[in-house]
């Protein structure tokens, strides 16, 4: 006569739900953390800031040599600086 052994069954079974949720809350976890990864995304923003003042510079040095007026500069700086 065969033997059935509930507990086992009801022990794997117990085992098989908790595997599943802590996997399904993993996963959610890593879709959650996905904004926390983009945060190298802030460089370009530095690149265009030095970018910026780069281009800032060269019309400076362009109103220093008289090739802009005053008005010209500042209506450039102001074009580049998006205001």
């Amino acid at each position: 006569m065969r033997r059935n052994r509930p507990g086992l069954m009801g022990t794997m079974a117990r085992t098989a739900v908790v595997v599943g949720t802590a996997n399904a809350v993993t996963s959610s976890m890593n879709k959650n953390s996905a904004p926390a990864q983009a945060a190298p995304a802030a460089a370009p923003v530095a690149d265009s800031v030095d970018n910026q003042m780069a281009q800032i510079e060269q019309l400076g040095a362009l109103l220093e040599k008289g090739l802009l007026t005053q008005e010209e500069f500042d209506a450039k700086k102001k074009s580049i600086l998006g205001l």
